[in-house]
């Protein structure tokens, strides 16, 4: 059995800085003079200068639903009637099987195009429209 090797070049020494001319010597990489080449220098976070920093520029009122969002993931009728065969049960768990949902996403079914396979639908949002397609080739939304 071969032995794993490393590539030359690998693994580097750390730069030891400000230890004489011949090791980054005399501002060790931090530039000339100026507040960020000093020990304990710089600004604190979201500080520009002394113009009015964005965290204070901009208002904080009313009432974001954002966190709450639900995607959802669009599939037309056509679809399914391409990917699922006569009598097959149309949930959650499918659709992902089949890889028409990926991720955590949720589906719902659109009436775009024909159906002409009888489909249970069990626990997917469904449009009235696409419902009405459905149950008119003799398929059951659950």
């Amino acid at each position: 059995m071969a032995q794993i090797v490393k590539p030359a070049g690998a693994t580097t020494r750390k730069t030891i800085v400000g230890r004489g001319a011949s090791s980054k010597g005399r501002a060790c990489g931090r530039g000339h003079d100026g507040q960020n080449s000093r020990s304990g220098g710089g600004v604190r976070l979201g500080f520009e200068g002394g113009q009015m920093p964005l965290y204070r520029r901009l208002a904080r009122r009313g009432f974001s639903n954002y966190p709450f969002k639900v995607e959802r993931q669009p599939i037309s009728v056509a679809e399914l009637d391409r990917v699922f065969a006569e009598g097959e049960t149309v949930s959650a768990e499918t659709l992902k099987a089949k890889g028409l949902i990926k991720g955590q996403a949720e589906a719902k079914i659109l009436a775009d195009g024909e159906i002409s396979k009888k489909l249970v639908i069990d626990g997917v949002k469904i449009s009235a429209t696409a419902a009405e397609k459905i149950k008119a080739v003799g398929g059951e939304v659950r």
